[in-house]
């Protein structure tokens, strides 16, 4: 038993020595975002040219920003979203895989112990075990007790688990702009079946004027005060404007379908509310917009390029330490012999000793996985500068086309109230005979287009919105603390990372 514990005691002390040695060196290089990077632009975090619009303010954007609507029932679907929605489960396991490879990377820094039972009945020959008499019958015994460690002595070790680091945290980031889709398309779904509603109220209004029209123009022509082609033409106009009606039921029905999805529910379970509204969501105060900075420290897709590239760069030094031979040291003890016998001094065994692997000639393969590895990092960084500047001009595009939304909307809000006043004083005149039928007509006519067009432009309004704030970028933050995770401190020096690179050297 003394024999044991001190071939246990050199085990550990040879361990500890090979950690030591292998803390001194890390091939491959260490990771910094490049200072080539769009990133590091000093133009990539100024204030957004569109910003200066009247309708936009410099705030930063507030972390569930669907509560500027102010509106109770979509701060519900949008909640219930996030709890239900199939896409955040899916982000959620591809999640929870990542942590299980990063689990399984870190177990090769630390020492295997493996342990190894066989009792056996039945009778061997002598000779075998080189004992020249017969070996009397009964059983046999054999067990080992192995320890290894992996000396990481270039570091090949410590890159994997930094790769693996840099792939957990991108597939977090993963994770949070699956929530940003999610809250976009949930408010984008609720706005969509609410605008319809709203612009099959203004169509079905439409039709009632027009209705009217055509029994005022029915009773004219009764009294003689008009032809058969009047009531044609009236006819003909309102079934213009009954055709209007399906298209947008048709339109709001399938929104509702989406939100029913998104939040979890068959599409038949749409929320029976949602279908009862008539009023677009917008949000009325200046759009908090924040700057370039603040965009790209929120934006996941940002984030996660950024990571992606970390892990390629951490993947060279991986490749970079197949250069160098593998030393493993290793240790085992046990016995072997017969039961009988099971305990005698004579039946232990142990051995102790480093194990060097070494595949000659490596350079060949191993300069090859280096320049693979290399190009990797290359199409990382140029992705990593694509999503950047995608970025930037998705949310300076955005902002441009709902500040000139709004302009046209004006525009058109004006025409409208030209268009009624102009046709509530034809209808007078029309009424006491001062104005023939096609003046009225086309009064009506062009009444009825300036609502739709109008109600079309609040529609687009709600859209433009919203696909203002997905550009933005928000809308995960509260998301980690709301589900639990574990790893704020991890994703928030990375954030501080990616917003600081333009002061790393």
């Amino acid at each position: 038993m003394n024999r044991i514990r001190s071939t246990a005691q050199k085990v550990l002390t040879l361990t500890a020595l090979a950690a030591a040695v292998a803390a001194c060196t890390t091939v491959g290089p260490d990771y910094h975002v490049p200072k080539e990077a769009v990133v590091q632009r000093d133009a990539a975090k100024a204030p957004f040219m569109g910003a200066a619009e009247k309708s936009y303010s410099s705030e930063p954007l507030p972390a569930d920003w669907w509560h500027l609507y102010e509106d109770p029932l979509l701060d519900k679907l949008v909640a219930k979203a996030f709890a239900a929605n199939a896409d955040l489960r899916v982000a959620a396991a591809n999640l929870e895989r990542a942590h299980g490879v990063l689990e399984e990377v870190e177990e090769k820094k630390r020492p295997e112990v493996e342990m190894g039972v066989a009792p056996i009945y039945g009778r061997i020959a002598g000779a075998s075990i080189g004992v020249p008499e017969q070996i009397p019958r009964g059983g046999l015994y054999d067990g080992d007790i192995k320890i290894s460690y992996q000396a990481d002595m270039w570091g090949r070790i410590r890159r994997a688990v930094e790769a693996a680091e840099a792939d957990q945290e991108a597939a977090q980031a993963a994770a949070d702009l699956a929530h940003v889709m999610v809250a976009a398309d949930t408010t984008r779904a609720y706005a969509d079946a609410c605008a319809a509603g709203y612009q099959l109220k203004v169509a079905q209004e439409s039709v009632d004027l027009q209705q009217r029209f055509v029994k005022l123009t029915a009773e004219r022509v009764q009294r003689g005060r008009g032809i058969a082609i009047d009531n044609s033409r009236a006819q003909a106009q309102l079934d213009q404007l009954r055709a209007n009606l399906p298209p947008l039921e048709a339109r709001r029905r399938t929104a509702l379908y989406r939100l029913a999805v998104l939040t979890g529910e068959v599409p038949s379970q749409f929320p029976a509310e949602v279908a009862q509204c008539a009023t677009p969501p917008r949000v009325a105060s200046a759009v908090p917009v924040g700057d370039g900075a603040a965009l790209l420290r929120r934006r996941p897709d940002v984030r996660q390029a950024e990571r992606l590239l970390a892990g390629a760069t951490a993947r060279i030094g991986v490749a970079t330490a197949e250069l160098y031979p593998n030393i493993s040291l290793g240790a085992s003890f046990g016995g072997v012999g017969f039961m009988k016998d099971f305990g005698d001094a004579n039946t232990w065994k142990f051995s102790l000793g480093p194990l060097i692997s070494w595949s000659l000639p490596s350079t060949s393969s191993a300069r090859s996985h280096i320049a693979q590895a290399k190009a990797n990092t290359a199409g990382a960084l140029a992705r990593f500068d694509s999503v950047v500047l995608n970025a930037l001009r998705e949310t300076e595009s955005a902002l441009t086309v709902y500040a000139r939304e709004l302009d046209r909307n004006a525009a058109l809000r004006a025409a409208r109230d030209q268009s009624a006043l102009a046709a509530r004083q034809t209808a007078k005149l029309y009424q006491f005979g001062r104005a023939d039928f096609l003046a009225a007509l086309d009064a009506d006519r062009t009444l009825a287009t300036s609502e739709s067009m109008l109600a079309a432009s609040d529609a687009q309004l709600a859209m433009d919105q919203v696909q203002l704030f997905l550009a933005l970028g928000g809308g995960w933050e509260n998301t980690h603390q709301a589900h639990g995770e574990g790893h704020e401190g991890k994703h928030e020096a990375k954030e501080e990372h990616v917003a600081q690179a333009g002061h790393e050297k």
